[in-house]
């Protein structure tokens, strides 16, 4: 187990990403702790508990400390940390911001402008997705800095290139990321690694039941999508590469990750590369002609910066 000794903390874990990240994290010998505010289960809602995930990472053979807390409550936040330094010593190697409490709030403004919606509409989707993020950044770094050592994640996505879905959303996630890289600037003296994470279209259980009456473009986007926990298995490389702060301050997506440290996901495929031509072109449907374009060809990173050039 790779990661034996350290203990990681993954926000909104109960479901989606968190849960898959939480369970590769588990898997690989961490102490996990998961927080959100669904402890038990609940028949209505669609994925788990945290009680039942930390009932599957131990099943793995992890360890899982599953607390209820609300991210947008900042005392619970401060009294969770303190909780987490008291009983692990002051130790804290790796935090994976994730919690996110606006993705039924995404689909079922589809399509409307911000000028139709209330303004508050900014804070359903920012207030846990980023202003925690910053919050929980802050507490993790205490502890990460007298230590010496860390890895801290803003789970975000290619909204923060260009736009998608709504205005709160892109802004958000651009924030996200550049929280990451001044994060990374001013802890890299402390060897603490900052990094945004992007995963490509995943199918979480959101997803899966929203796809059941998608429209045919939707279903396109998910033909090739990943799983939850191949993003945990992208971090879990990422916690145990000794040369991690070469990384800090960068976005990674997690297929480029899956190309450098040659992971597959569960059903032991490759995940379809979104900055590959030929994966773009099977994202699009264009599954056939796909197969004619060497998977070797990508679209350089610096050709996704101008496409968020806004001078």
């Amino acid at each position: 187990m790779i990661l034996a000794g350290k203990v990681c903390i993954v926000t909104g874990a109960s479901r989606g990403i968190g849960k898959g990240i939480a369970l590769q994290l588990g898997q690989a010998g961490a102490t996990v702790y998961i927080i959100g505010r669904t402890l038990k289960k609940n028949p209505n809602k669609l994925g788990c508990s945290l009680e039942e995930v930390a009932e599957e990472i131990e099943a793995r053979g992890g360890k899982c400390v599953p607390v209820q807390c609300d991210h947008s409550k900042d005392e619970e936040i401060e009294k969770f940390f303190e909780t987490v330094r008291n009983k692990e010593n002051g130790r804290l190697d790796v935090l994976v911001n994730n919690a996110y409490s606006a993705v039924s709030t995404i689909a079922e403004t589809r399509g409307r402008t911000f000028y139709e919606m209330e303004p508050s509409l900014w804070d359903d989707i920012n207030n846990v997705g980023l202003r925690n993020h910053y919050y929980c950044t802050v507490h993790a770094a205490r502890i990460m800095v007298e230590n010496r050592s860390g890895l801290i994640i803003n789970v975000s996505s290619f909204g923060g290139l260009r736009y998608l879905f709504n205005v709160p959303y892109g802004v958000g996630k651009e924030a996200c990321d550049r929280m990451m890289t001044d994060c990374g600037i001013e802890l890299k003296s402390k060897n603490i690694t900052c990094i945004s994470l992007w995963p490509g279209p995943v199918i979480t259980e959101f997803i899966a039941e929203t796809l059941k009456t998608a429209d045919e473009e939707v279903k396109k986007v998910f033909q090739h999508g990943e799983t939850p926990e191949f993003s945990g298995k992208c971090i879990v490389k990422l916690a145990a590469d000794p040369n991690i702060i070469d990384k800090t301050s960068k976005i990674l997506m997690t297929c480029d990750l899956g190309d450098e440290y040659d992971l597959k996901d569960l059903n032991g495929k490759k995940i379809l590369h979104l900055r590959s031509l030929s994966g773009f072109m099977k994202y699009s449907g264009w599954t056939t002609s796909a197969m004619y374009i060497p998977g070797f060809i990508k679209v350089p990173h610096w050709i996704l910066h101008f496409a968020g050039y806004k001078f």
